[in-house]
């Protein structure tokens, strides 16, 4: 599917590429062409290679990009949240990865959120702390254990930090000063307090995936009450700030708190969305289509796509009008001011034909060549042949018969002396 995107972005500039790979075949192909005897094995060569220089000529009638449109139809640039903050720039569910993010220009900041044993929601990913924590060197025998199943005090004695700098995930860690290796390698594991604080202290949305705890927990049946209570009680946060995306007991949540914006994965028809008082959509970029995404927003329900990274696939996002992105990159995505390969109808239409007339002109005229070339060899052949069966050949065989006649001669002469 990141190929077939890929491919949408870039259409314009393939489509050039393929008309000068297409054009350099002309120079082996009419080669062989005009020194072929047999009329069957030039059609054999030709008529593929005709096929294909029409195709790709004509492939432009049929390719479409969103990014091929006026910028007076251009939307504004999608928002851009923090997936688990600035991971390329911090270790991930961290207070430094937030902060580097808010610092880098981010919208939004994304989490993923689940219970202490003693009911502290907290931030963390994985279905263990091996990857992002020192698990495994304080308490070795509980390094395949769920998260919720630590208590707060001790998740508080793990190191959240150090792991970024061993795995180095993005190969980033060396772009940080020594201040922030410092920093980096000292994080512990983050209360989702803190990170609604920090949100709410810079104005910013947050959305958080929430995990049931495992059963056996105390707080199993009362997770999605537990974090509730946080955001209304515990953190500085506003309720409208915040997207609530786990689906359990999502009627219950919002007569509980209708000012929660609803955000789903469901790509639900519209009326449905809108009856369940939905908002926003939060779906992979793979899924992404400029005809879904103006469709929802038409109906007032923006689109958040995750997790685009990289500049052309944010370019995408901006040109099919998505509303905002999650994104491990947004120091890097921040600095783009317009989408890339962004061009209008009539720049396209005039790349395309001033492409192809000028591929076809230089394959005649490499036609043409190699037609004329094969004849004037031709006619050198023939005139050589011609020397060759004239009065070159009479007079080197006059030659031999002298010199036929002079040995004989001498034999002769030689005979009679004895």
């Amino acid at each position: 599917m990141t190929v077939l995107l890929s491919f949408q972005v870039t259409a314009p500039y393939l489509h050039i590429g393929g008309v000068v790979l297409i054009t350099l075949l002309s120079w082996p192909i009419a080669f062989h062409v005009f020194r072929l005897n047999m009329k069957v094995s030039r059609i054999a060569i030709m008529l593929p290679y005709m096929t294909a220089i029409v195709s790709l000529y004509l492939a432009p009638l049929g390719l479409k990009s969103p990014c091929i449109k006026d910028s007076r139809n251009l939307g504004s640039a999608p928002a851009l949240i923090g997936h688990r903050g600035a991971p390329m720039l911090a270790p991930e569910n961290t207070y430094m990865s937030f902060e580097m993010a808010l610092a880098a220009g981010a919208d939004g900041l994304e989490t993923d959120v689940t219970i202490s044993y003693d009911g502290v929601p907290f931030l963390m990913h994985d279905k263990n702390l091996l990857r992002t924590t020192d698990v495994e060197d304080v308490f070795p025998n509980w390094t395949h254990v769920s998260p919720a199943m630590f208590t707060w005090r001790e998740l508080q004695s793990l190191n959240a930090g150090s792991w970024f700098f061993s795995q180095d995930p993005f190969r980033t860690a060396s772009s940080l000063s020594s201040g922030q290796r410092l920093q980096a390698q000292n994080q512990s594991v983050c209360t989702l307090r803190s990170f609604l604080d920090l949100a709410a202290q810079h104005g910013k949305l947050v959305v958080f995936d929430l995990y049931r705890p495992p059963r056996g927990h105390p707080y199993r049946d009362t997770w999605i009450t537990q974090t509730l209570d946080v955001i209304h009680n515990q953190s500085s946060i506003h309720s409208s700030q915040v997207l609530w995306l786990p689906p359990e007991l999502r009627d219950f949540v919002q007569e509980l708190d209708p000012e929660l914006q609803q955000i789903t994965h469901e790509q639900a028809p519209v009326e449905e969305l809108q009856l369940r008082r939905i908002a926003r959509l939060n779906i992979h970029y793979s899924s992404m289509s400029e005809t879904e995404i103006r469709k929802y927003a038409a109906a007032n329900i923006s689109t958040n796509l995750y997790v685009v990274s990289e500049p052309w696939l944010y370019s995408l996002a901006w040109c099919s009008g998505a509303h905002s992105v999650a994104t491990n990159a947004v120091h890097i995505l921040k600095k783009l001011q317009r989408p890339l390969f962004l061009m209008t109808p009539d720049e396209y239409r005039l790349m395309w034909t001033l492409t192809d007339i000028t591929s076809l002109i230089l394959i005649m005229m490499i036609f043409m060549f190699h037609w004329w070339r094969e004849r004037v060899l031709a006619i050198s052949v023939n005139n050589s042949s011609e020397l060759d069966n004239g009065s070159y050949r009479q007079f080197r065989a006059e030659l031999n018969d002298v010199w036929f006649l002079s040995n004989m001669n001498g034999s002769e002469k030689h005979e009679l002396s004895l």
